[in-house]
């Protein structure tokens, strides 16, 4: 494969994942959770449980792909999560729904942060924010074209087909990745030894558990949007239909996708890492709890957006911050763990945001968790220690 076409490529497989990892958000408010008779609390745990199949096998995962090659172990994830992908149009009951979630997340499990590990191979620190926020991009738009796309195929068919047309596409790609992506650059610079942390250190620093949360406060917003926006949405616009709520929907990750390349573009620019990770997750964490408290649509929207610019515009530049330190083994262990921790807010924030719904009959007191949350993990991003510092 072209050296040109890696990140094009890249961003088309991290759109199909990332796809089949929150489309049940759509099929849940669209015959799904009626037909399996689920609670607020169980969808939320079957939405969220995927993540902890994650975090069991995240760090051997991405340990596996730096010893074996990102050809052969990506190609490996697809196919497995393809499976079990096209598995859900099949699901019979909540019990089943659950078990295929959390087989999801243990076939997922390495890709995200492989990838992100297979972008330092081939682009230096300067230009790493950049480069994931383009590859990051794939997020928004695959939730922006995404659900457009899943309520066409739930108006055409129902969500059943749309789990088994959208899961199909990762199988597919699987050998395209096999036989033409590579596993590493020709000349691929080696960075000085003593830039790097040895694997154990990696895993173990206080540094590490804290980016940890920095990435879970960002993820928690992330997800809690993804899984319950679309139900949000035909709260706030019950009259309109499948297709027209997708398109609502597409709103703020469009909008979030452009703030994304803007802003890692500008941290890049001027070198500076903290801020630019912490100002917009302030920004998308006072934003989020208000969406609920406005009658008007439309400005519950806005606030709803401004929470999808933050959350989104601090994905791509918070890697440049453990990249800047972290090589070789000591990269793939600890960009796994930090993957695999902060990812589990997206068990929590579904479960959580679903359990305190049931409890207390509206969706104010899990929005307010995630606004909290958001804000105390940018406070903590600011006492960081810039990348490059000695520890």
């Amino acid at each position: 494969m072209p050296r040109k076409l890696i990140l094009p490529y890249l961003c088309l497989l991290y759109f199909i994942n990332y796809l089949d990892r929150v489309n049940i958000g759509f099929a849940g408010p669209n015959g799904m959770s009626e037909e399996l008779q689920l609670s607020a609390t169980v969808f939320g745990f079957a939405s969220g449980v995927f993540f902890i199949g994650y975090l069991l096998l995240e760090v051997p995962s991405n340990l596996a792909l730096h010893r074996f090659g990102a050809r052969k172990w990506i190609a490996r994830i697809m196919i497995s999560w393809g499976i079990v992908a096209t598995a859900m149009a099949f699901v019979p009951n909540g019990t089943v729904l659950v078990a295929l979630r959390f087989l999801l997340g243990v076939a997922e499990a390495g890709f995200f942060p492989g990838i992100i590990l297979y972008l330092t191979y081939f682009y230096p620190q300067r230009e790493r924010a950049r480069i994931v926020a383009l590859f990051m991009v794939a997020v928004p738009i695959s939730t922006a074209v995404g659900s457009t796309f899943s309520a066409l195929l739930i108006q055409w068919t129902d969500w059943r087909t749309m789990f088994l047309i959208e899961g199909l596409p990762a199988i597919a790609l699987a050998f395209v990745t096999w036989f033409w992506l590579p596993d590493k650059p020709d000349d691929a610079p080696e960075q000085p030894a003593e830039e790097h942390w040895p694997l154990k250190k990696a895993l173990t620093h206080p540094r590490i558990l804290a980016l940890s949360f920095v990435y879970f406060g960002i993820v928690y917003g992330l997800y809690t949007l993804g899984f319950f926006l679309p139900t949000i949405i035909k709260g706030l616009a019950p009259g309109a239909g499948i297709v027209e709520r997708g398109l609502i929907n597409a709103i703020p990750y469009v909008l979030g996708a452009v703030a994304m390349v803007l802003w890692a573009r500008h941290g890049d620019r001027t070198g500076e890492r903290k801020w630019h990770v912490a100002a917009p997750m302030l920004l998308g964490g006072a934003a989020i709890p208000v969406a609920l408290y406005l009658d008007n649509p439309i400005a519950a929207m806005v606030a709803v957006s401004v929470c999808a610019i933050g959350v989104c515009a601090a994905l791509p530049t918070f890697w440049a911050l453990p990249t800047s330190f972290l090589g070789g083994a000591a990269a793939a262990g600890g960009i796994a763990l930090i993957n695999s921790l902060g990812n589990l807010s997206g068990f929590a924030a579904p479960y959580v945001t679903g359990w305190l719904r049931d409890i207390t009959g509206t969706q104010k007191t899990g929005l307010w968790v995630v606004g909290i949350t958001m804000i105390t993990a940018a406070v903590v991003a600011l006492v960081q220690r810039a990348g490059t510092e000695k520890v």
